[in-house]
């Protein structure tokens, strides 16, 4: 026998924790938290790499109801952030609502019965309304390079990291220079023999400026609350400010030029640094934030592999130079399936095809939270939601607003079933891509994840968090409803 829900939210991150506590406050509490994992905190839970961090600000990247006088720096560790999402669980009641151990295996909505039909690790479950607040940043990617299966060695993703992996005197690769390699480097580089950084793509990097918050700080946000608001109000303004420079590509070559002084001043050797000057415009990929990535490579125990890889043998990997590179361990940090989430293809709506079959490699969605033809479905952080430039939980907070009008309307109108008209939802979808023409990251002249496998970029929100704030409000008129 299946067990019935009336709202399914799958995955108890910074998402599925939100759309929990916003349930309560709103006085629903007839659901359910499915979490495969055996605690709460998603992204931060999963991601224990020495030098974990948040390249945004504490006070702004926290619940607003929810602000930690407690932060002990400006940029938060990852232990730091993962107990504040525990926290925030247990103070606002939410642990009783989740399910740990149960992985959600697929979804099919049955239009006679007008339930989801959940799948899961631990059996059966029906739901009226289904929340997918998986995460962007939930599912690992590994290049599929040929012969990795006959690696000898150690070899992990940075987001599964391998607490026992032998480092110390070893000969180490961590191939990848995204936003978790520029953390990785410089916290190993010290330990191994040697380290081999495989670049695909030189990133444009920035001084961090991170700092630690003083008791007096720490007990002024505490006993004036106002404090600490007035600080993230300040970080969201200036945070927004920054959307002018991605929108107007010109400004970000005044900006980049900046970030070149930086990686002259830090890197001496003029080979090294011509290798490491990025080659598209600044902001065209995520901007990076380290203090101690540049000093790290321009140590003698580091080699910045520019060639690409082409195969990996028993002993390492050859790189597309013919070099052959001895390696006792790689750890990859090659990011995640963003643009082409797995779980799409374990959806099914009412057609009986899945999200991914209906996305066609290309994800929409209207708002970037419910797609045409899967009623009741609402997907937090879904396409064209993500940012470039400030908080994810500024875009996660204002879909759980229209989560709340999707569901009054379910609840307070006898409404059986709420999904976008496909006509709205294509509109919606065309303004986001004329919204997005001539932005840095469409006009920057690299090939970013934020693009998905049609170049199209459907991952990002080309306005300001207050202009989705905005329009993200449960218009009656933009959805089919049924009784």
């Amino acid at each position: 026998m299946s067990e019935h829900v009336h709202i399914a939210i799958v995955g108890a991150g910074f998402s599925g924790v939100g759309a929990a506590i916003r349930l309560r406050q709103a006085g629903i509490n007839d659901f359910v938290v499915f979490e495969r994992g055996e605690e709460v905190g998603g992204v931060w839970r999963d991601n224990r790499y020495p030098g974990c961090a948040c390249d945004v600000e504490s006070p702004l990247y926290s619940y607003s109801f929810a602000p930690n006088p407690a932060w002990s720096r400006m940029f938060s560790p990852q232990a730091e952030i993962l107990d504040y999402v525990r926290r925030c669980a247990g103070e606002f009641g939410v642990l009783p609502h989740v399910r740990f151990g149960h992985t959600i295996r697929e979804a099919a909505w049955d239009p006679v019965t007008k339930r989801w039909q959940l799948s899961s690790s631990r059996g059966p479950f029906t739901a009226d309304v289904l929340v997918a607040g998986m995460g962007a940043l939930s599912e690992p990617w590994v290049p599929g390079f040929r012969g990795i299966e006959r690696y000898a060695g150690q070899a992990f993703h940075s987001a599964r990291w391998d607490e026992d992996a032998q480092l110390d005197g070893r000969r180490v690769a961590v191939v990848g220079t995204g936003a978790s390699a520029i953390q990785i480097v410089p916290r190993i580089q010290a330990r191994v023999g040697h380290l081999s950084l495989f670049q695909r793509t030189a990133p444009w990097v920035v001084p961090r400026k991170d700092r630690a918050f003083g008791p007096l700080e720490r007990r002024l946000f505490s006993s004036v609350p106002l404090t600490q608001r007035l600080m993230r109000a300040g970080l969201y303004v200036r945070h927004e400010s920054l959307l002018l420079g991605f929108r107007n590509p010109w400004i970000m070559r005044v900006v980049q030029r900046q970030a070149l002084r930086y990686l002259h001043h830090q890197i001496k050797d003029p080979q090294l640094r011509e290798r490491l000057r990025p080659n598209f415009t600044f902001g065209c990929k995520r901007v990076l934030l380290s203090d101690d990535y540049y000093p790290a490579l321009a140590q003698d125990n580091v080699s910045l592999v520019s060639a690409g890889i082409r195969e990996l043998v028993p002993e390492g990997i050859v790189d597309t130079e013919g070099q052959l590179h001895e390696l006792d361990a790689i750890i990859w940090a090659t990011g995640f399936h963003v643009a082409n989430p797995p779980f799409a293809k374990y959806v099914r709506g009412r057609s009986g095809e899945s999200l991914a079959e209906v996305w066609r490699g290309s994800p929409t969605a209207h708002l970037g939270s419910m797609v045409a033809g899967f009623p009741n479905l609402f997907l937090l952080t879904g396409p064209n939601t993500g940012l470039g430039h400030t908080s994810m939980l500024l875009m996660i907070e204002a879909q759980l607003e229209l989560l709340l009008g999707v569901l009054g309307e379910i609840d307070g109108n006898d409404t059986a079933t709420v999904e976008p008209d496909p006509g709205v939802q294509a509109r919606y979808v065309q303004q986001i891509e004329r919204g997005g023409q001539g932005t840095v990251w469409t006009a920057g002249g690299c090939a970013s994840w934020y693009l998905d496998e049609t170049g199209r970029n459907s991952t990002l929100w080309p306005w300001s968090t207050h202009a989705y704030m905005r329009r993200a409000k449960f218009d009656r008129g933009d959805y089919l409803l049924d009784a």
